[in-house]
């Protein structure tokens, strides 16, 4: 299967949840336009009391709706833009992707990976249980972050359910995506 995008979504309100619509604008430099997580600076409320004037690594959030697959597996219902992502993929392992890479979508947008998302105990104020299902430990004992990838938006342009996604690695030698 060919990566698309299956949802887009956007929450103008700090919140973990965002609401699914025909499409979202995404603003080179800032990120989606209307989010709460829009802005030069990182917008997440916890990393703002920290370091407020930290450049935004977080302006937009991807899921794969593969992960949706292993959590209903696991006794969990979860619908797109729920656990807070403003694109739903299917069809790329999002997680195994170095940083840096761009991931083109539609006709005019191109997002580059940043970072994992850490995922954070507002997932249980949602689904109890949740933020422990979204994390597994390797075989060497590390933990896995299965909760999306964070991104900064390179070109800007509007996109919809359906969108092609094209990817753009970066050049060797890759580095594995960190939380952000």
């Amino acid at each position: 299967m060919n990566p698309i995008v299956i949802a887009v979504a956007a929450n103008a309100r700090h919140g973990v949840s965002k609401q699914t619509r025909p499409s979202i604008r995404l603003l080179a430099g800032l990120g989606v336009e209307g989010d709460a997580h829009c802005g030069v600076a990182d917008r997440h409320r916890f990393h703002v009391r920290r370091h407020p004037a930290r450049p935004n690594l977080r302006q937009v959030h991807l899921i794969q709706s593969e992960l949706f697959d292993e959590l209903v597996a696991r006794g969990f219902a979860i619908e797109p833009g729920s656990m807070g992502e403003n694109i739903t993929t299917r069809g790329i392992d999002l997680l195994s992707l170095p940083c840096g890479t761009e991931l083109s979508i539609g006709t005019e947008a191109v997002v580059r990976l940043t970072g994992l998302r850490s995922p954070c105990s507002q997932l249980d104020t949602y689904r109890p249980g949740l933020m422990a299902a979204v994390v597994d430990r390797a075989p060497d004992g590390g933990l896995i972050r299965k909760a999306g990838v964070m991104g900064v938006v390179v070109n800007g342009g509007t996109v919809v359910t359906g969108d092609a996604i094209r990817l753009t690695l970066p050049a060797d030698p890759h580095q594995g995506l960190e939380p952000v």
